[in-house]
């Protein structure tokens, strides 16, 4: 493993959290309206009756309205929850949406919680990200949850990632464990970028 990606991976974490972190009220609250339509787009346009999603955090794009409202639509939602081995269980997400503070300070739902392989049934997979690529390599956060758990699915559906506009980026260092993803989701725009990955 070579740790001058690990480096450059880490100072562009660094540097798209700062981002992230200086977004007022008011970017965040737009960028969450035009999350909202775009996740309702593309479930759409898959049909699909089950997905997974995540509960975003205070300076992630927000996810959570178009949560609530797919719940109240009728689509099956599932929500991480993430375990100290390095896997994640899900829970089904219910209208109420009871939020508990996950292992890592992260909003996670406090439903009954199903085993790793609830996944393995939904029809699409909506995942955070610190950036992507244009060839759909995804950078993510540095815990590996979600690479881990695509990387495992025996039939993976698409995988679209939630970021900001800006961070759809040109390319990023990648390595072996690094799983892309089938496409992004920005306040703006959906974009499919690695379609032969499925």
């Amino acid at each position: 493993m070579s740790t001058d990606i690990e480096q450059e991976k880490r100072a562009l974490r660094a540097e798209l959290r700062e981002r992230r972190q200086l977004l007022s009220d008011a970017q965040r609250a737009a960028a969450a309206s035009g999350i909202h339509d775009q996740l309702d787009a593309l479930v759409d346009a898959h049909s699909a009756a089950s997905i997974s999603c995540f509960l975003s955090a205070t300076t992630e794009p927000g996810t959570r309205a178009f949560v609530t409202a797919a719940v109240q639509r009728g689509i099956r939602v599932l929500l991480p929850v993430t375990r100290a081995d390095g896997l994640l269980d899900w829970a089904v997400a219910d209208e109420e949406g009871d939020v508990a503070e996950g292992l890592f300070g992260l909003p996670e739902p406090t439903g009954e919680v199903l085993g790793p392989i609830a996944v393995n049934d939904v029809d699409l997979m909506i995942i955070p990200a610190a950036a992507v690529d244009l060839t759909g390599m995804r950078l993510g956060w540095g815990r590996g949850y979600f690479d881990k758990t695509i990387g495992s699915m025996e039939k993976c559906p698409p995988v679209y990632a939630v970021i900001y506009d800006s961070e759809v980026l040109d390319s990023l260092p990648r390595e072996v464990h690094d799983q892309p993803v089938t496409g992004v989701v920005t306040p703006t725009r959906t974009l499919t970028l690695s379609p032969a990955r499925h």
